[in-house]
């Protein structure tokens, strides 16, 4: 049966491929609410802005007027809200759009929503019955997790649904202020939520801030491949377009009140992540100088988390949910997506972001 799914921030990262998933694979209709800030491109869209089955908002969901207008006129089935500024570094260098956005936006928009699913428990109440809201959230709200070199079993170590919250970040902090929001709202008002919350996602359409994109067009354009510390951070990875398939189904088939870990089931320390996309364009443009050889070291991020690793058991189990790329499959697809799309990626370039190091304190 097709709904009416409302996403916030769906012309980010993340909701980007989530809106793609929905419309070029499912029948169900989208409305993308979306500020553009720096973060949101239209042009991650283009492949489905005409399609009848879509709608595009500018709106901040800080905006109540705004965000009440649009549930009353649209009557959505699902809220899938993923609009947040999400990057570490810029939160360092300024923590205040991370705590308007991520506290005040997610207040914002679940008081909308709970005026709507209240007015849709009067007028429509098999409609109210079947209403969900789900929150996408991090793994960076747990903290790190012991390292390799710390301990023994490392590996029995991993970020459950149970897992304590112990932000380290004004972002991971604010997300995680956000995530608790969501379930008061849920344990207070019987808002019918459900949270999910997962690890470092990279592919297509990723905007060059973050390490994978920015080391692929670094190396392209001949520059310092900067790798934090010495490089043994650990991150879990997750295809980007694994997670918009497994977002849409813990939206539909998910337990109310319940979180789902998803992970990719790739822990990968950071240098290992460089080195390998230097080998993939090292296969795909090669050149008589390695790209290895731009690989430099700089200083660590303040108070940077060593490792990140979900065990995404309980989506598997329970739905069914499990991704279809390998972190080597889908790495080798995303520089492959860059190499394409050039347009794409200068496009990004020409704003305000030109590649520079964030997120250092004095």
């Amino acid at each position: 049966m097709s709904k009416t799914f409302l996403i916030t921030g769906g012309a980010g990262f993340i909701g980007s491929a989530v809106v793609r998933e929905l419309i070029n694979n499912t029948d169900h209709t989208v409305v993308n609410i979306d500020k553009l800030t720096y973060a949101g491109n239209l042009e991650s869209l283009e492949s489905v802005a005409h399609n009848p089955r879509y709608t595009f908002i500018q709106a901040d969901i800080c905006n109540a007027e705004a965000m009440n207008n649009a549930l009353a006129k649209h009557q959505p089935d699902i809220i899938m809200h993923l609009a947040a500024e999400s990057h570490v570094d810029r939160s360092i260098d300024g923590p205040a759009a991370f705590m308007e956005t991520n506290i005040i936006g997610t207040y914002t928009l679940l008081e909308a929503t709970r005026a709507y699913w209240k007015q849709l428990q009067d007028t429509a109440p098999e409609k109210a019955a079947n209403f969900r809201f789900h929150h996408i959230s991090t793994d960076e709200v747990y903290g790190d997790l012991p390292h390799p070199d710390e301990v023994e079993n490392a590996a029995d170590h991993l970020f459950t649904e149970t897992t304590s919250y112990a932000p380290s970040s004004p972002y991971s902090a604010s997300k995680a202020s956000s995530d608790h929001l969501v379930r008061a709202w849920q344990r207070t008002y019987g808002l019918p939520t459900l949270v999910t919350n997962c690890s470092n996602n990279y592919g297509p359409y990723h905007f060059p801030e973050k390490l994978i994109p920015l080391v692929i067009l670094n190396a392209l354009a001949g520059k310092p491949l900067p790798v934090y510390g010495n490089g043994s951070q650990i991150r879990d990875w997750l295809f980007v377009e694994d997670h918009a398939r497994a977002l849409i189904l813990v939206a539909q088939q998910g337990k109310i009140a319940d979180t789902y870990n998803i992970g990719g089931h790739n822990e990968k320390q950071n240098l290992e992540v460089v080195q390998t996309i230097c080998d993939i364009l090292q296969d795909l443009v090669p050149k008589e100088a390695k790209y290895r050889d731009q690989i430099t070291y700089v200083q660590d991020r303040p108070g940077h988390d060593r490792r990140y690793a979900i065990d995404a058991s309980k989506i598997e189990r329970e739905l069914g949910w499990k991704p279809q790329e390998t972190f080597e499959t889908g790495l080798r697809k995303t520089v492959q997506w860059y190499l394409d799309n050039e347009n794409w990626w200068k496009r990004v370039q020409d704003g305000s972001y030109q590649g520079q190091r964030l997120g250092v304190t004095a």
